[in-house]
């Protein structure tokens, strides 16, 4: 009964992380839906982590948020280490950490990312690299540890490339969020670009240096265990096209407006995809 007991809370926690993720992310759970079952609980997990980090620095503002974050870092080391939390996303993470041994410098770096939010609205390469690395390319290295399943040699073979396509999200993600993460949060990503004279060369140079990251992103895509390649392939192919759409339209308008595909365009995507795989095109 009490093993019964356990299971329940644990499903319940991985439960939350999936409508965390259903919430807040359409992309994200439309290529999760697409993954070998093993791979979604995990993936979810994962992901309802990040966003939980990513409210707090983004959402509560009637909050001490260097607090809120200190607090979050000390629990989810401490979730980790003790294999418990009341916290359900959490517990969740931590199960999944733990399973598969995702190694906590990723985490750390992730963390720190999210701290830079709090202080630095301004970057320069260096620290614009050290962002992009905690914020998003670690994402993409501990979904890894999941997909390969133990395979070291498998994950270090693989880590460059989703590196690369966990940079490329977040750089579209940049692009797209110009316009609110000037003028309600006061941060400009992009170094050495000023935004009060935006021009298409500026543009221009930013577009290149995100299709660089998607092109060696997708090398490594199509070497990835099968079970996870469509689900990532779905992510890719709608960041793809967001990022196509924002490349046709000028400099002005991407400062104007946050660029966007419509749901009913994703799922369109998503059943493209589905055929592509049929006839393993992907």
């Amino acid at each position: 009964m009490q093993a019964n007991q356990i299971e329940l809370y644990n499903q319940t926690c991985f439960d939350c992380s999936r409508v965390v993720t259903q919430k807040y992310s359409t992309s994200f759970s439309i290529g999760i839906k697409a993954f070998e079952p093993k791979f979604r609980a995990p993936v979810y997990a994962i992901y309802g982590f990040v966003r939980l980090a990513d409210e707090i620095v983004d959402t509560f503002h009637e909050h001490d948020k260097h607090k809120l974050i200190k607090e979050f870092r000390l629990d989810t080391f401490k979730a980790i280490e003790q294999k418990i939390s009341l916290n359900p996303i959490l517990q969740a993470f931590q199960a999944v950490v733990n399973q598969y041994q995702i190694n906590p410098d990723l985490i750390d770096a992730f963390l720190c990312s999210m701290e830079m939010d709090l202080d630095k609205k301004i970057h320069n390469k260096e620290s614009y690299q050290t962002y992009i690395y905690g914020s998003a390319e670690v994402i993409g290295l501990m979904c890894l540890k999941v997909f390969c399943g133990g395979d070291d040699k498998q994950y270090l073979h693989l880590l460059p490339a989703a590196r690369s396509l966990g940079s490329a999200f977040q750089k579209v993600n940049f692009l797209r969020d110009i316009k609110s993460d000037l003028e309600e949060r006061g941060r400009m990503y992009f170094p050495e670009i000023d935004f009060t004279n935006f021009g298409e060369a500026d543009k221009q140079r930013i577009e290149a240096d995100i299709k660089k990251d998607f092109d060696d992103g997708f090398k490594g895509l199509k070497q990835l265990p099968k079970g996870a390649r469509l689900g990532i392939y779905i992510a890719y192919i709608c960041y793809s096209q967001l990022f196509k759409k924002i490349t046709k339209l000028p400099a002005s308008i991407v400062l104007q407006k946050r660029i966007r595909i419509s749901d009913t365009h994703k799922l369109s995507l998503y059943c493209k995809a589905l055929v592509q795989q049929k006839l393993n095109l992907i």
